[in-house]
């Protein structure tokens, strides 16, 4: 089948980096500038300079929505959406006919941007660094000025010269996909990897519908409340900034008559718990109200929204390239707030009312905006949400990866794993609400902390000090916990084996065909599925404690940068466990789709459904979501799900 490699250069007043490519395509000033493309292994890259008048070929046109030819791009949803725009299409071009160099790039542990991955690979065709200046110029408004003639916009015949860098870049960026594509041939992205990606595009085109009323009134809700308590600030201190740390500091020095080091959280709760100064708590207390925000996803979503009030393109495919798994975009659904109160539904209808008064009076304003943000996404009209998710993932793939029976028993026969843990590690009965039930909040502390070869650090990370769990217990749960579940503890060291074993040249396949081998300077580790994550440029290196260790290179998520990093048993367990989590999502995925279920979006192991009234039932969501897993045969799956409508987090 022929390809046709696409790059473009657009123009739009939204700011993509805030909107997201649904909203700033849809823009009324939205056009393409630059449409460079080559098909098949053509070495001539032809461009067509649209901004200055030129006209896409009738031969291009055709190959735009020609089924046998596959349009390829970096990040192909940009390119697919934008053309959709710019060919004024009632409905996208169909992802069937597109593949995405990106997701190819990503599977292999790539980084996660055109010049990265060039970079990494050490190709001759690098990605034009010039780009980013061209595209500030070109691309995006520019503020009026004297000199530039009060324009809010360049235009070519602005600046000929950086016009014709541009048109450079924009070839150059066909030359370097098609080299990288060249490069990633050797490792095809699986047809059922890219029929869920397809599946993906669906579900972003989709997109989910947004309560604009809610939206735009918690914003309003918000900024009333701020207003209101830095007016009581200011009229108690007197300052001109009552945001300004120094000027406060400086306020709380003189009022308490001591040296006040600083006024984080901590050190600001000390102070109001021991003054007896009425209007310093008072402030401080003001101080620590002002701090906390609630609005920034109401915002996100209203920058964001389209038209037609749904908002787009909320998950990225493949976004974590070490499992697999979807990144969030725009709202960042894997990162809401959690919803914990009673009236929920009492709240979200004064919010609706704009009635901030009353809401005020009945509940704090942004503990309750925050737990408001999930019912902002909403169905269809004349339709319902169904939220499903599934009970326990990882804690029942790590389970039946590792083949510890006495947790497959557990979920096999419905137990609570929490109860469970906590009745082998201590020996005794354990029952939630009933006997032993104390033990029960151990239980659960040690299974989030301690599946992945985590110690006492990972338990207070996980707040078990705060829980009142005495320090001095902490080793022995740990050691309790690790007693009680000898399979997965001698897993973390036979993955770390076969992993340092695969990159010595002795490739290997462990339980449930988990393998492990070096490919062209990748480390593979083959799941059950079929699927492979992959490690770049592994090695065996040192650790800190003069220990052999496994690294390679890939993304430092606090630097952001391409550097050596460090891995061990118990965090290629966790990839490995994740990655599998994540392909039992799919598959859910693609069994809903295909029942006719539409999925408007998912986070890690739950799935939110845009189903019309009278159609499907909770039920036989969780009986899909529960099926056998062909390539799992083993793997108890079970799934809770519940019908509302606006999302939330069920009771």
């Amino acid at each position: 089948m022929r390809e046709m490699s696409i790059d473009i250069e657009t123009y739009s007043s939204e700011d993509l980096g805030k909107t997201g490519v649904y909203r700033y395509a849809g823009a009324p000033d939205f056009e393409i500038l630059l449409f460079a493309y080559a098909f098949d292994d053509e070495d001539k890259v032809s461009q067509v300079d649209l901004a200055c008048g030129e006209k896409l070929p009738h031969s291009v046109l055709e190959a735009l929505t020609d089924p046998n030819i596959i349009k390829t791009a970096y990040n192909a949803n940009f390119e697919r959406v934008c053309l959709s725009a710019y060919l004024g299409l009632k409905n996208f071009l169909p992802p069937e006919q597109w593949k995405c160099t990106a997701v190819a790039a990503s599977e292999l542990g790539l980084p996660q941007n055109l010049a990265g991955v060039a970079a990494a690979f050490g190709l001759s065709e690098q990605k034009d660094a010039r780009g980013k200046a061209l595209i500030h110029y070109f691309s995006k408004p520019c503020k009026p000025t004297k000199s530039n003639g009060e324009r809010s916009r360049n235009l070519p015949e602005h600046d000929l010269e950086k016009w014709k860098a541009y048109k450079e870049y924009n070839t150059q960026d066909v030359v370097v996909e098609k080299a990288i594509k060249k490069k990633l041939s050797r490792f095809p992205v699986k047809d059922s990897e890219q029929r869920l990606w397809e599946i993906d595009q669906t579900i972003l085109d989709r997109g989910v519908a947004v309560d604009e009323t809610l939206t735009k009134n918690a914003i309003l809700f918000q900024q009333t409340h701020k207003e209101k308590y830095t007016l009581r600030m200011q009229t108690l201190t007197h300052l001109d900034n009552v945001n300004s740390v120094a000027q406060l500091k400086q306020w709380v020095q003189k009022r308490t008559e001591a040296q006040i080091e600083s006024l984080d959280k901590k050190a600001v709760k000390k102070l109001v718990q021991e003054s007896k100064d009425d209007v310093l708590r008072e402030v401080l207390n003001l101080r620590a109200e002002l701090s906390k925000t609630s609005i920034a996803k109401y915002e996100a979503v209203a920058r964001s929204v389209c038209q037609d009030k749904r908002v787009r393109g909320i998950l990225q495919f493949y976004g974590a390239n070490r499992t697999g798994r979807w990144a969030g975009r725009i709202l960042q659904v894997q990162n809401l707030p959690q919803n914990h109160l009673a009236d929920l539904a009492l709240a979200r209808e004064l919010v609706r009312e704009g009635n901030y008064d009353l809401f005020e009076m009945l509940f704090p304003v942004p503990q309750t905006l925050s737990e408001l943000i999930r019912t902002m996404l909403i169905p269809s009209e004349g339709r319902r949400f169904i939220v499903s998710d599934f009970s326990a993932i990882e804690a029942r793939v790590i389970a039946y990866l590792a083949d510890e029976s006495w947790r497959m028993n557990v979920f096999a026969e419905g137990g609570d794993i929490y109860c469970a843990s906590a009745s082998q590690m201590f020996k005794v009965p354990v029952v939630k609400h009933g006997i032993n039930g104390h033990l029960r909040q151990k239980g659960k502390i040690a299974e989030l902390a301690l599946g992945y070869g985590g110690g006492v650090p990972a338990l207070t990370s996980m707040g078990a000090l705060d829980m009142g769990i005495p320090e001095e217990e902490l080793q022995p749960l740990v050691n309790m916990w690790r007693a009680s579940n000898p399979a997965i503890t001698r897993f973390w060291k036979t993955v770390e084996k076969a992993a340092m074993d695969a990159i010595k040249g002795k490739p290997s396949v462990i339980q449930h065909g988990i393998g492990f081998i070096c490919e062209a300077g990748i480390l593979f580790v083959r799941l059950p599925s079929g699927r492979r994550i992959a490690y770049v440029k592994p090695e065996i290196g040192e650790n800190r404690f003069g220990n052999a260790s496994i690294c390679y290179m890939g993304m430092d998520q606090t630097k952001k940068t391409w550097t050596k990093l460090e891995t061990w048993g118990g965090k290629l367990v966790e990839n490995i466990v994740q990655a599998v989590a994540r392909d039992c999502l799919a598959e859910s995925i693609i069994r809903l789709e295909n029942k006719g279920y539409e999925t408007v979006f998912h986070v890690h192991d739950e799935v939110v459904l845009d189903v019309p009234k009278g159609f499907g039932s909770v039920q036989e969501v969780e009986t899909l979501m529960g099926e056998p897993l062909s390539w799992a045969p083993g793997l108890v799956l079970t799934a809770s799900g519940y019908e509302t409508d606006y999302y939330k987090k069920d009771d």
